[in-house]
């Protein structure tokens, strides 16, 4: 289990989620897939969780197990203390008031047949909050102006508005219920350039002006840098490193941490940075054999990576990686 680190004079930092071996699988026609296989991690109040990794590494499907959105198949759940790995649909819904998520793909994510206020309102009215009707438009027009959209945009539907502004009702429904942690499944992934960095700016704004705790789902370190705390590494479902962000981008131990820092674009043309090329198969995640996953693709790769299971190790305070060369 990843160790909570204490703040300044020694007082330990609040946890708000705990994570411990937490598994989601997946049955299908060629045996069960392991999404997520083993996963422990604690998140302090007001840190950003980094989850980086390529596509298909379970990094999603661990957000959204967190939040019940699917249901975990082993592993405990704690949020603020209290375990609500199995906890009743009508606990879940209070629950929801808390804990919210921001999508990634802010098109497909809102109802088209609803206006921008309409979907802001949505979990107002679920919630049944603000049964005075002024109260509620006030309230709606506040969280619009949060977020940065004019209010000429309220009567709009979805397909009027650009992928920037779209992704902002997303955030500000998400921020109607006040809650304490989100996840944001890469929010930004769909978005040009430039409103990237509009919107990332904005959710370390209301992090900082609310007290948020988010888990960052991205596959972009060159963005997961600036925003996170602390950074797990993911492949085939597994947790392969995990530091603190500017410890992990320093220092990568993890043969497939190094291998993704180094695909990383550097605003420098007269520095090199050694690309290193993955080659081999990528193993299945499909009843996967024993071993470490990332085995086939690793040029520093025994015979003892293929056929032992590798453990999180603790190299560093704070500094956890799962590879055989710190076995």
């Amino acid at each position: 289990m990843l160790s909570v680190p204490e703040a300044d004079g020694g007082e330990q930092m609040k946890t708000i989620l705990e994570v411990q071996d937490l598994k989601k699988y997946f049955k299908t026609s060629r045996g069960i897939l392991h999404a997520v296989d083993g996963v422990s991690f604690k998140l302090n109040v007001g840190e950003t969780l980094g989850v980086v990794g390529e596509s298909g590494c379970g990094k999603s499907t661990l957000g959204r197990t967190v939040l019940h959105l699917t249901e975990p198949t082993d592993g405990r759940i704690l949020f603020d203390g209290e375990d609500i790995t199995d906890c009743s649909k009508q606990h879940l819904k209070e629950l929801r008031r808390r804990m919210q998520i921001i999508f990634q793909d802010p098109f497909a994510s809102l109802d088209p047949r609803k206006s921008v206020r309409e979907i802001i309102e949505e979990p107002l009215k679920i919630y049944h909050m603000f049964p005075d009707r002024e109260e509620k438009r006030r309230y709606v027009n506040q969280l619009m102006d949060t977020v940065g959209l004019a209010q000429r945009f309220g009567s709009l539907y979805p397909h009027e508005l650009d992928g920037g502004r779209r992704q902002r009702v997303g955030i500000a429904r998400a921020l109607a219920l006040e809650p304490d942690f989100i996840v944001c499944d890469e929010p930004v992934s769909a978005l040009d350039v430039s409103i990237q960095a509009q919107v990332l700016n904005l959710l370390q704004d209301l992090q900082e002006e609310r007290g948020l705790t988010y888990m960052f789902v991205t596959h972009d370190l060159s963005v997961v840098k600036h925003i996170a705390t602390h950074i797990m590494v993911m492949y085939l479902g597994q947790m392969v490193e995990y530091a603190d962000a500017d410890e992990l981008f320093e220092n990568p131990l993890h043969p497939y941490t190094q291998a993704l820092l180094s695909a990383v674009p550097v605003p420098d043309v007269d520095r090199k940075r050694e690309r290193i090329i993955l080659r081999g198969e990528i193993s299945s995640p499909v009843d996967p054999k024993p071993g470490c996953r990332f085995s086939p693709r690793c040029i520093r790769c025994t015979e003892k990576c293929s056929n032992t299971g590798i453990h999180l190790e603790e190299v560093k305070p704070g500094h956890f990686v799962s590879c055989m060369e710190f076995e």
